[in-house]
This record gives C-alpha cells, sequence and structure tokens, in this order.
C-alpha cells in the first residue's frame, strides 16, 4: 500500500469512527496515541480518555462500536422506543459514576454527576447496584433519592411500597433520618460470622505482600492488588485460595485490579436488578424500560437480566473492545453523565414517565 494510500483509509476509518461515536469530525494535526500497559494478570484494567481529549484511532475499537454503538449517538433511538414505558435507571458506581483510581478510598464523584444522577433520580426510579458496602456507596453518592444495593446486590435498600416474593426472613423494615420508609434486604445475612473471621484470616495471609489493601464490604471482601508488585501477585492468589480452601461456603470473583471474596449463594448484580423492580411493582410488567450502565465484569449478570426481559437498554462503560452482552456503549464517567443529563431532560419533558 503507498503512503497516499495509507492516509486515505486511516481518514475512513476516523471518520467512521467519529459517525458511530456521534460527534463532529476532528483530525489531529500530529497522530494521537494512548499507551496502556497492563501486566500479565490484569485483564480488564484500562485507562479512561477525557471528553475532549484526542482519541487514538484502534480499528478493532472502531469495529467494536459497530456492535455496541455509543448510547449518546443513538439516544433519539433509544428514548423513541422507551416511550410510554416506566424507565428505571440502574448505575454502577466505580468506573460508571467516578473514575477508576489508584486508591478505592478516594473513588469520588464530581459535583457535576452528582447533580446528573439527582436530576435523573427526580425523573425515573434510580439505583446504584456496586460490589462495595451500601453504607459506602451512599457515603460517596450522598443522595437520598435513590436506593442502594450493596456488596454486588446481597445488602439492598428497596421501597416498602409493594409486596414480594422474597424470604421475609431476611428483610427488615426501617426509616431513614426524612422518615421515609424502606425494606433493607439482606439474602447473605447467615454469612456474616464467617465474612468476619475470613477477613481476619486473610489479612494475616498477605501482610507480608507490599501493596495489599484488604477492603470490608460486609458481605463480601475486596483484595485489592493495584500496588502489588507482578512478580508478588501470583503469591497473593495462592494465599487468597488457601483461604478459600478453609472456607467452602465462599468462592473468589475477578474485577479491576481486584480479587473479591464472596459466599457461595445464587445471588448477583442481575438478582438485585430483578428484587428491585419486583418491589417497585414492575417485574412482571411489560410498560417497564430499565436502563443499566456499568463497566464491570459483575455488571454482566444484570446486562443478561435485562437482554432476557426482551426490553430495556444495557450500556456497558468502556474505552477498549470487550466482551459483553450489553447493547449500547459509553467511553468513560464523562459520557456516562452526558448521556444522564440527556436522559433528565428528556424525562422533566415527558411528565408521563416521571418517577412521582
Amino acid at each position: 500500500m503507498t503512503e497516499s494510500s495509507f492516509k486515505m483509509v486511516m481518514v475512513r476509518m476516523k471518520t467512521k469512527f467519529y459517525e458511530v461515536m456521534g460527534m463532529q469530525r476532528w483530525l489531529p494535526t500530529r497522530s494521537q496515541s494512548e499507551s496502556m500497559s497492563k501486566s500479565r494478570h490484569d485483564h480488564v484494567d484500562r485507562g479512561c480518555t477525557r471528553a475532549g481529549e484526542p482519541i487514538a484511532i484502534d480499528p478493532n475499537y472502531i469495529s467494536w462500536l459497530g456492535e455496541h454503538p455509543s448510547a449518546l449517538s443513538a439516544f433519539n433511538q433509544m428514548i423513541n422506543v422507551a416511550k410510554g414505558k416506566q424507565i428505571v435507571v440502574f448505575l454502577d458506581y466505580d468506573g460508571t459514576l467516578s473514575p477508576i483510581v489508584s486508591d478505592p478510598e478516594c473513588a469520588f464523584m464530581s459535583d457535576q454527576m452528582r447533580e446528573a444522577v439527582r436530576n435523573v433520580s427526580n425523573c425515573f426510579p434510580t439505583a446504584i447496584i456496586s460490589g462495595r458496602s451500601r453504607e459506602k456507596v451512599f457515603d460517596f453518592v450522598k443522595l437520598n433519592t435513590l436506593y442502594y444495593s450493596g456488596s454486588h446486590g446481597m445488602d439492598t435498600m428497596g421501597p416498602a411500597l409493594k409486596n414480594n416474593s422474597y424470604d421475609i426472613n431476611y428483610q427488615r423494615r426501617s426509616v431513614d433520618k426524612e422518615g421515609n420508609e424502606f425494606i433493607v434486604f439482606q439474602p447473605a445475612q447467615d454469612f456474616l460470622p464467617a465474612v468476619k473471621k475470613i477477613l481476619i484470616e486473610v489479612t494475616k495471609r498477605t501482610q507480608h505482600i507490599q501493596g495489599v489493601a484488604i477492603e470490608d464490604n460486609r458481605f463480601c471482601l475486596s483484595v485489592h492488588y493495584r500496588h502489588v508488585k507482578d512478580e508478588d501477585y501470583g503469591r497473593l492468589e495462592e494465599e487468597v485460595k488457601l483461604v478459600l480452601a478453609n472456607n467452602p461456603d465462599f468462592h473468589m470473583t475477578r474485577g479491576k485490579k481486584v480479587l473479591e471474596i464472596r459466599p457461595s449463594i445464587k445471588w448477583n448484580k442481575g438478582d438485585a436488578l430483578k428484587y428491585l423492580l419486583e418491589t417497585l411493582g414492575y417485574h412482571k410488567s411489560s410498560d417497564v424500560f430499565p436502563i443499566y450502565i456499568g463497566d464491570d465484569r459483575t455488571d454482566e449478570d444484570a446486562f443478561k437480566v435485562i437482554k432476557e426481559r426482551g426490553q430495556g437498554y444495557p450500556i456497558i462503560v468502556s474505552s477498549t473492545p470487550r466482551d459483553t452482552v450489553a447493547l449500547h456503549s459509553l467511553r468513560n464517567p464523562s459520557e456516562v453523565q452526558l448521556f444522564l443529563d440527556r436522559l433528565s431532560r428528556w424525562g422533566s419533558d415527558n411528565a408521563t414517565t416521571n418517577h412521582q
């Protein structure tokens, strides 16, 4: 291929990229590249670009976007399908409402994002489903207009308006500071004593591995290894597996630079989504339209539930190609905020779908 032919191909690729992304065509005067380094054991961690920054054109990503088009460019089409139905919004937290950061305790959301989430929750029932503890997510978000589900759905604060088919032994009624009544559902409640015991054991076993950070998410434990040296990762994983060998009622899952220890019960973010829809009175309704936005492997369980319902939109947050059952995509939290802003503006103009 001649140099001129190669340049023409690149121009076509860039033009196609911006058509898919729903953005104005922009061609840099210099070649732009985005370098990312991944350790051999980290298969999901990635960098994020801020809105307005030049984007490296990856042919694989362009192809992937053809299968998972931008939710921003497809917004009008999505809303046309949702018209006349009750929209319910579900959101992950880390990597979706806040950027991925090196210190999990500093994953703060911006004031602009908080305002976007508040506006959406004023229009539609809205819930945050996270792997973190429910209390920790609330401390980050600080909004009383949402429902919160922590520990991958094993600790859910839902509405007290509807009866549901779930075990009453794991549900309790409570009242918040504003006097609003809600139900806390904790299907992994019986595992709490064991989680506390495992926390002590895994802390002791990993204390000599530099860079390990263990996060207590109440019903599950997150072993963060973002600051662990590559040569120490194998030893860390082996120690976690030894802990699980002593506790057969638990299993390990993987996330972004994290190994998670979870009770072995059939419960995940998809089950939490179904629980919240039922307690809202929408589980069997054909007039409900769930939208779920998330960036983690664990969000795939919720994506699958929406696809099985045959109605709604699962949206993956990713700036790189990846396997997913999501129908649409957003690149990063900045685009999530733009999407939520558009959704709330549309919702405020369409009172028939608003959340009362």
